[in-house]
């Protein structure tokens, strides 16, 4: 790496017009697995002027057997819809929980698709699709994330819980922000940029109420970035195209998993490219993420690196991972093979099959509506959610490689 550079990521909001299609999608992923731990869910949601429509396959006991919805199960979608629309807190002319318009094309599940990941005979139960995924953690913050995503989505989710509190009644739900720091020898120094875009009241765009909004901005970053890292030389560029009172999915439509980028990493590790939300846990492009994640977070925390990527790779309908790569960069305490050697030799994690990943993390719960929004990483893991967030694999890890 490079002893001196600048790096930058960006967050957006929970009203971000892709963040409330990806927050509706997980919903629905919630309210079927909290009806059937086994429902098969991949809903794709699509935003824009008062309409929210949803499409995409799904199998649910209960809910949708034999092509047909049980009675009241669409009532019960719909409304599932527009509540976390009003909970994101969208109550405007453009966009409305109450009187936007909603459509409903979600159908079975291809039983092509489905003959592949059941479990059947001795057939174990197979990858929800091919594809590649990757973990990373670092020691940039506690949290073992990169420090550029990690104050990017901390300003937004300040911002949010003063929107919904009444501490800042001047903010809209839309919003984005972007962190740049200045690194020497692998730790951030300086910021040296800051960027805030935030939907508003009316007249919040000039004069004093725009002096307030940019007041109110300013300190939410000193709140959230280590005082070191600021200094009369960051540049703030706050709403830097003046008004933004038009926004959401009003202002721009927005599509399920088109922030990979923002829900992962920041641009500092690679991305297999699948999204996330809208997707049950047999689906490797979230679980499969979500064990590399876990992996790579409790080598750091082993003290065995100080940055780690793992990947992993998986054919559709074959249970067992293609591949498994470690990285430490240079950092690694001990050889990456060695790592390699003693992830696969730890009993609890199943052999990495799809199924062995589920149950080591317990991944068939309603636990996703909370992922759809600040990053599906750094998280802090509470009861069942973010499971993939613990640390007690470090045991485990250490006693391997002894």
């Amino acid at each position: 790496m490079r002893s001196s550079y600048l790096f930058t990521s960006e967050s957006v909001s929970e009203g971000h017009p892709d963040k409330v299609s990806d927050q509706i999608s997980d919903t629905i992923v919630d309210l079927f697995l909290s009806k059937d731990p086994e429902a098969r869910i991949a809903c794709e949601t699509l935003t824009t002027t008062q309409l929210v429509v949803l499409a995409g396959e799904i199998r649910c006991k209960g809910v949708y057997e034999n092509g047909q919805w049980a009675p009241g199960a669409l009532d019960e979608i719909e409304a599932a819809v527009r509540n976390t629309v009003k909970d994101i807190g969208y109550e405007q002319d453009g966009f409305h929980w109450q009187t936007l318009t909603f459509e409903n094309h979600l159908h079975g599940q291809s039983a092509h698709i489905a003959q592949g990941v059941d479990a059947s005979g001795n057939k174990d139960e197979g990858a929800g699709d091919q594809g590649i995924m990757f973990g990373f953690a670092c020691d940039e913050t506690p949290d073992l994330m990169p420090a550029t995503l990690d104050y990017s989505h901390k300003i937004l989710e300040r911002m949010a819980a003063d929107r919904h509190s009444g501490a800042a009644p001047f903010l809209e739900p839309d919003a984005k922000s972007q962190v740049t720091l200045r690194f020497e020898n692998g730790t951030p120094v300086a910021a040296t940029a800051i960027v805030v875009s935030t939907q508003h009241a009316p007249g919040y765009d000039a004069g004093e109420k725009e002096a307030q909004l940019h007041a109110y901005v300013k300190g939410v970053v000193a709140d959230i970035l280590p005082a070191a890292l600021l200094s009369d030389a960051t540049e703030y560029h706050i709403n830097p195209t003046g008004s933004f009172e038009i926004g959401g999915p009003d202002g721009d439509a927005g599509l399920t998993g088109r922030k990979i980028i923002v829900d992962t990493y920041g641009g500092a590790a690679p991305h297999g490219g699948g999204a996330f939300s809208g997707k049950d846990p047999t689906k490797v492009d979230r679980s499969a993420a979500y064990i590399t994640r876990y992996l790579a977070k409790n080598i750091v925390a082993a003290g065995l690196a100080k940055r780690c990527t793992i990947q992993l790779a998986y054919a559709i309908g074959v249970s067992k991972p293609l591949s498994l790569y470690v990285d430490t960069h240079g950092t690694g305490t001990v050889g990456d093979d060695r790592i390699e050697a003693a992830i696969q030799s730890i009993g609890k994690l199943g052999g990495l099959t799809p199924r062995g990943i589920r149950t080591h993390l317990g991944l068939n719960k309603p636990i996703y509506r909370k992922t759809a929004a600040y990053g599906h990483f750094g998280r802090k893991p509470e009861g069942d959610s973010f499971p993939w967030e613990r640390t007690d694999l470090v045991d485990d890890l250490k006693a391997a490689l002894a």
